[in-house]
């Protein structure tokens, strides 16, 4: 009895690095598409994303799903920011809410908040949560899908 339960306790810690690894490597897109934005550089960001993929935003026209969804989503974002007047947009993450995984699958829920200009004066959206659901293919961990809600 003593030998079963010290094997399982020996596969219960050893689960623990491998349930860490495996959450960390599920949220390297997210902070690849993040860091891709924040430094203006859209191909970095939009290698995080599976090419098909869904996603709902504050920016018109709002929902966008389908083959090459995510870049659709970054000329219409630049476009309605231009029209807008809003620039130097940064995207900072908290630490996740949920980072689930099942399988090839993941959801993860994460605090964010947004800064930037609209029209030279400093703008922001403070608690916003950024949902997202990937999935891990041949290439790792991609965006399936994305919403935004500002707080």
């Amino acid at each position: 009895m003593h030998k079963i339960l010290a094997a399982l306790a020996v596969a219960v810690v050893a689960a623990g690095p491998a349930a860490a690894t495996e959450k960390t490597d599920v949220m390297k897109p997210l902070h690849q598409f993040v860091d891709g934005f924040n430094k203006g550089d859209v191909k970095t960001a939009l290698a995080a994303c599976a090419d098909q993929t869904s996603i709902i935003d504050e920016v018109p026209p709002h929902e966008w799903h389908g083959a090459g969804a995510c870049s659709t989503w970054a000329n219409d974002f630049e476009a309605d920011g231009k029209k807008n007047g809003i620039t130097d947009g940064v995207v900072t993450l908290g630490s996740p809410r949920h980072v689930d995984i099942t399988g090839d699958r993941a959801y993860v829920v994460v605090p964010a908040n947004y800064t930037f200009k609209q029209k030279g004066k400093p703008g922001k959206e403070i608690g916003s949560t950024l949902t997202v659901a990937l999935q891990k293919g041949p290439t790792g961990w991609r965006i399936t899908g994305w919403a935004w809600a500002k707080k």
